[in-house]
């Protein structure tokens, strides 16, 4: 069976040549054509030698995407990618400017299986983990495509980051490391929605990544209305977790709250959630919701949104109001992936 090159860290690629009868020195060549240079072929890897690159074409493979579709928005440049996996899985990725520099937005699962109500990404379930190469992947083609380098990087596509441990974190180590693209790991943001155990996990290998809790409610009884995970973890247990991640790695805590009209986003609620956040040193991000076809979820007015955020800042909590991107491209997470699907879904029928 052929090996996922571009998933081996630097330490098992050495191993690797080492074996194949190489020279170790050939590993950090191969590492900077795969994670510096961003090649997607052997042939293009110009200072190896010949009889290295044929053992590799025929032992290993290099994760490349074919990409489906890009959608840019006319409002603020952001893009969104479709791009097709090996196995003709789709997985969707978003390109956004900002004046500190660019970020890309991956997914970490083909779909999720965590069932948030407010999200398209899980309509449809989850399909299958992503490997380290598949999340590495969504940033070089997307380097590739638009020659611009990537300064951020953020955990919040489709899929659970904590649901897929081992190879989010193979991604996280080599992301950052200094013979690839060499992202800070300040600059790297993970969401989770509340799974405590790996949130214990994580803190114990003390990234220095930011690490941001999707909580969208102050109270557990509107959290499970929200997000099914919430009958499995209470929002005291997540914050206990918060806590300790504070401790372990000195990184403040992001919270995500979307507010949908008339569910979550009440002055009551703000006060709530001030009361629970106070004593943990966090930011929270509000997101007016993105609706998406298949719910009835509402954005919240305008003027909903700015009482709920000033009672907020009233408990001396740091709070954003998120600023939307590629609203007119199918912005919200899954949205495209789906649209594409049931698309695929009414050809294969028509043939039948």
């Amino acid at each position: 069976m052929e090996k996922d090159i571009k998933s081996m860290n630097y330490d098992s690629l050495c191993e690797y040549i080492v074996n194949l009868g190489e020279k170790k020195f050939r590993a950090k060549q191969l590492y900077q054509w795969l994670h510096e240079k961003l090649v997607t072929d052997f042939d293009m890897m110009t200072n190896m030698p010949k009889n290295l690159l044929e053992k590799l074409k025929e032992d290993s493979y290099i994760t490349k995407f074919n990409i489906l579709q890009v959608l840019e928005s006319k409002i603020d440049g952001t893009r969104k990618y479709l791009f097709e996996l090996s196995d003709h899985n789709v997985i969707e990725s978003v390109f956004m400017k900002y004046k500190h520099g660019n970020s890309v937005c991956i997914s970490t699962q083909v779909g999720c299986r965590m069932g948030c109500k407010f999200c398209a990404s899980t309509l449809d379930g989850m399909e299958r983990n992503l490997t380290a190469s598949e999340m590495l992947e969504q940033i070089y083609a997307i380097t590739r495509h638009t020659g611009e380098r990537i300064s951020n990087v953020v955990l919040m596509g489709s899929g659970e980051p904590l649901d897929n441990f081992e190879n989010v974190l193979a991604f996280l180590d080599m992301i950052s490391d200094e013979n690839g693209l060499n992202i800070s790991q300040r600059n790297l943001t993970l969401s989770t929605c509340g799974l405590v155990p790996n949130i214990y996990k994580l803190a114990d290998l003390k990234y220095q990544i930011t690490l941001a809790i999707s909580l969208h409610a102050s109270d557990d009884e509107t959290r499970k209305e929200l997000m099914p995970i919430a009958k499995r973890y209470s929002i005291d247990e997540i914050l206990e977790a918060c806590r300790y991640y504070f401790e372990q790695t000195g990184r403040r805590l992001t919270f995500e709250y979307s507010l949908v009209a008339g569910v979550n986003d009440t002055v009551d609620g703000a006060s709530k959630l001030g009361e629970l956040l106070k004593d943990i040193n966090c930011h929270i991000n509000l997101i007016p919701v993105n609706p998406i076809k298949e719910r009835d979820f509402k954005q919240s007015e305008k003027d909903n949104i700015e009482k709920f955020k000033n009672r907020l800042e009233r408990y001396g909590i740091n709070v954003t109001i998120r600023r939307e991107m590629g609203r007119d491209i199918n912005g919200a997470c899954g949205q495209l992936r789906k649209s594409y699907n049931d698309e695929l879904l009414k050809v294969k029928e028509g043939e039948t």
